[in-house]
C-alpha cells in the first residue's frame, strides 16, 4: 500500500458511459458558443440558457453509470494509495468507489452562492432563477468556468509532485492549466499515458509509456499490470 499512484483523467474516461464530450471539433458544445455557457459573461447576459443548459447535462448524468475504466480505477485503491485529478464534472469516479477524487473544474452535482464561493450545496435537481442561498444570493452551478481561477489546482500540483506512479487517461492534455500537472512529476517517475489518439511521445518525457487504446479498452489492461508489480 506504500505506492502513491496519481491518475489524472479527461473526457474520455465519461464519454464511454455516455456523457457528452466536452466539445466537438468546431469548438461548439451541444451547439452552443462555449464562451454563452461556460463563462461568468454567459451567465451574466443569459442566465437561463446557462441554467438549462447544465439543467439537460445534470440530468443525463444521472441515467449513466460509471464504466469498466471507472471500476478499475476504484479496483486499483485496494492495492495502492490513488488519489484521482479529474478534469470531469461528474461523479462517476465515486459512483464506482474512488475515494480520494479532486475535481479541478468543477462538480455538476453541487451548485454554489453567487454571493459566496465558498457557500457550496449538493444539488441533483433542475435549477432555476430564483433558486437561492440562505444569504439571499442566487445559485450557479458550481463549475469552473473560463477566465475563473482553478481553486484545487495548486493541491493537485503538490499531489502529483508525491506520485510514485502518473496515470494519464483520456484527455487532450490542451487544457491548462491541468495540462500543466503532468510537468510536477519528479524525473524519472513512470507516467502511463491511455488514449486512442495520444498527444504526446515517449519523446517527450522521461519513462513514459503510451498506451493507445479507449479508457475501456486500456484502462482494466494497465490496472491489471500494475495490481501484480505492486
Amino acid at each position: 500500500m506504500n505506492k502513491k499512484i496519481v491518475v489524472l483523467t479527461g473526457a474520455g474516461v465519461s464519454a464511454e458511459s455516455g456523457i457528452n464530450t466536452f466539445r466537438d471539433s468546431g469548438g461548439l458544445w451541444e451547439g452552443h458558443d462555449i464562451m454563452e455557457v461556460a463563462s461568468p459573461q454567459g451567465f451574466a447576459q443569459n442566465p437561463e440558457l446557462v441554467l438549462d443548459f447544465y439543467n439537460k447535462r445534470r440530468r443525463q448524468l444521472q441515467e449513466v453509470g460509471p464504466n469498466q475504466a471507472h471500476l478499475a480505477l476504484a479496483d486499483l485503491e485496494r492495492h495502492a494509495k490513488v488519489t484521482i485529478i479529474t478534469q470531469n464534472v461528474d461523479d462517476l469516479h465515486e459512483r464506482a468507489g474512488s475515494s480520494e477524487v479532486i475535481h479541478l473544474h468543477g462538480e455538476l452535482l453541487k451548485v454554489r452562492s453567487t454571493g459566496d464561493d465558498h457557500l457550496v450545496i449538493d444539488w441533483k435537481k433542475d435549477l432555476h432563477l430564483g433558486d437561492s442561498c440562505k444569504k439571499g444570493y442566487q445559485l450557479r452551478p458550481h463549475i469552473v468556468w473560463f477566465g475563473e481561477a482553478v481553486p484545487l489546482l495548486e493541491e493537485a500540483a503538490m499531489i502529483t509532485q508525491s506520485a510514485d506512479i502518473l496515470i494519464i487517461i483520456g484527455t487532450s492534455m490542451q487544457v491548462y492549466p491541468a495540462a500543466s500537472l503532468i510537468n510536477f512529476v519528479d524525473e524519472g517517475t513512470p507516467i502511463y499515458f491511455v488514449d486512442p489518439k495520444p498527444s504526446i511521445s515517449a519523446n517527450d518525457y522521461n519513462q513514459l509509456t503510451i498506451i493507445p487504446k479507449t479508457a475501456v479498452q486500456g484502462v482494466p489492461l494497465l490496472v491489471s499490470n500494475l495490481i501484480s508489480d505492486i
